[in-house]
């Protein structure tokens, strides 16, 4: 462990600091050091027909060396980026992994993006090679003539016209390769985050952020890694908190994954998995475990025994916790952070008494306060913007591409994280709202640009504006505004064909759930819309 084991909270706080070495890569602490000696199982992968094939970090290792010379051969070099279009699937890790020991930057992206997200993510990245399955190579298709950057396309479970074979190719690649001795600032991978206005941005991390996100992970799967943890969570390899809260995290020490890939949550078969495989410990969003809860007696009747589950992006509520306490006999440790800056602060119930409600406290290594848009701290128990100071190398190097809105993410040496929060007096924290319009559904955090450029395609719609509405079980759902144009009448199926359109083209938890058509959007004189008056709209509605 990073940390230092000790009676409290605090302790553990003071005691730890950061040691950065001159030289660092990711692959060589999540694989290449596990690879030798005993063999230790990385994967245990649950196939859809019920089969279930293991992967030791001796076989990840050979099939990324395998990899990172296959790309080598294709004509990437080190600073190319890889866009990895699979959810959770052994060739998911294997491409991270060959990404990172070659100097490649991988790029993570959902399998539920349609054609317009992912031409959006592959002009902005300039990604010249992507990694996908034969289910999604029509969308793929469908965009490639827009990105002429892209050189290659690899299938994972087949052939076609146009693609390599991932598989195949991999084994004619040799699997002899010598990671590279990069710096712990070498650019490692990029996720993308939404905002509040236009397009989403790409948020490029170093290598040094596997260390940045071990400390807090540590204490908050209290103390991981203990004997016979097995790792899994439904979130998906392709957000963040798939890869570095639970994927990665679990190979820096060592231990198997369980890994298994369905296209909706079912709280039934998912305690079945983790009876199945003995899962241990976990990542389950809020919106899991309201649904897990519905489950009558699910450690008689699936053999559960998980030890520590974390659970972010929302709060978890007080109903869930005690849920959570009876029925699962754990503990949930609610944790906080941003695709910008994650896992800074969170709960231990095992060094520090839980305030339900709150965040917890700053994590190990991390500088927390609530500053003034000025970026000064204010006084306890004030509601300013929850920052973050640094140098701090769980954070982000730059939005890729865009320098203006790097300097924007800061104040001084304060990450903003765009949350309005409180700090008590023994050091909690406490979410407020967003100072922004990102909508917070089920775990996501969206930017309503995105969906209101994908209404405004559609022929029939001439402006539109997206809000978050309150939601028991998601926290918010989606509600849009839509201004018809001239010559087209609100309908119940109108809205219904524009609903398909936007889900052709985004992903299906950006879809809107509700469609409103009004003759005019609110807006100020500049020509901005107000959304706050149409969340009061929906407020006097309700």
């Amino acid at each position: 462990m990073l940390i230092t084991r000790a009676a409290t909270f605090d302790e553990i706080h003071r005691s730890f600091r950061w040691r950065l070495p001159e030289r660092y890569n990711i692959a060589r602490d999540v694989c290449d050091r596990h690879a030798a000696g005993l063999e230790r199982t990385a994967l245990i992968h649950e196939r859809t027909d019920g089969g279930v094939s293991r992967y030791t970090f001796q076989q990840v290792q050979r099939l990324a060396n395998q990899c990172a010379n296959l790309l080598r051969h294709l004509g990437l070099v080190q600073g190319d980026r890889v866009l990895i279009y699979l959810g959770q699937d052994p060739a998911t890790a294997v491409a991270h992994v060959a990404c990172w020991k070659s100097g490649l930057i991988s790029v993570p992206t959902s399998l539920l993006f349609g054609t317009d997200a992912l031409a959006y993510r592959l002009r902005d990245s300039g990604a010249r090679l992507l990694i996908t399955d034969a289910a999604h190579l029509p969308v793929v298709a469908a965009v490639r003539e827009q990105v002429p950057a892209l050189a290659h396309v690899l299938l994972v479970d087949g052939r076609a016209e146009g693609t390599l074979d991932f598989w195949a190719e991999l084994a004619r690649a040799s699997d002899a390769f010598e990671t590279l001795a990069l710096t712990p600032d070498t650019p490692a991978f990029i996720n993308y985050t939404s905002g509040t206005t236009g397009q989403p941005k790409g948020t490029l991390q170093g290598h040094r952020s596997m260390l940045g996100h071990m400390p807090g992970l540590e204490l908050v799967y209290d103390f991981m890694p203990q004997a016979g943890d097995v790792m899994w969570s439904p979130a998906d390899w392709s957000w963040l908190a798939g890869l570095m809260d639970v994927l990665m995290p679990a190979w820096f020490c060592g231990l198997p994954v369980l890994t298994y890939r369905n296209t909706s949550f079912d709280p039934e078969e998912a305690f079945h998995l983790m009876g199945k495989h003995q899962v241990r410990i976990g990542l389950l969003t809020p919106t899991m475990l309201r649904r897990l809860s519905a489950v009558p007696d699910p450690l008689r009747r699936h053999g559960v025994a998980l030890r520590s589950v974390i659970s972010g992006g929302e709060s978890v509520g007080r109903e869930t916790l005690e849920w959570a306490r009876g029925a699962l006999r754990i503990e949930v440790n609610e944790v906080y952070g941003q695709t910008e800056c994650n896992i800074v602060l969170g709960n231990c119930t095992q060094v520090l008494q839980p305030k339900p409600g709150s965040l917890g406290k700053a994590l190990p290594g991390h500088i927390a306060a609530i500053v003034d848009g000025e970026g000064q701290p204010v006084s306890t128990g004030v509601v300013g913007h929850i920052a973050f100071r640094r140098p701090d190398p769980v954070m982000l190097l730059e939005y890729w591409g865009k320098p203006e809105a790097t300097r924007d993410k800061f104040v001084g040496d304060w990450l903003l994280t765009g949350d309005l929060g409180r700090c008590d007096d023994e050091g909690y924290y406490w979410y407020v709202s967003r100072a922004d319009d990102v909508i917070t559904s089920a775990g996501y955090r969206i930017g309503p640009g995105e969906i209101e450029d994908a209404l405004n395609g559609h022929p029939a719609v001439s402006m539109s504006a997206v809000i978050g509405v309150p939601d028991p079980i998601k926290a918010e759902a989606i509600r849009a505004f839509v201004v018809l144009r001239p010559g087209y009448v609100a309908s119940a199926e109108l809205a219904a064909t524009i609903r398909a359109s936007v889900r052709t083209r985004l992903a299906r938890h950006e879809c809107p759930r509700d469609i409103e058509f009004l003759d005019a959007l609110p807006m100020t004189a500049t020509g901005k819309i107000l959304r706050r008056e149409l969340r009061q709209r929906v407020r006097v509605d309700s």
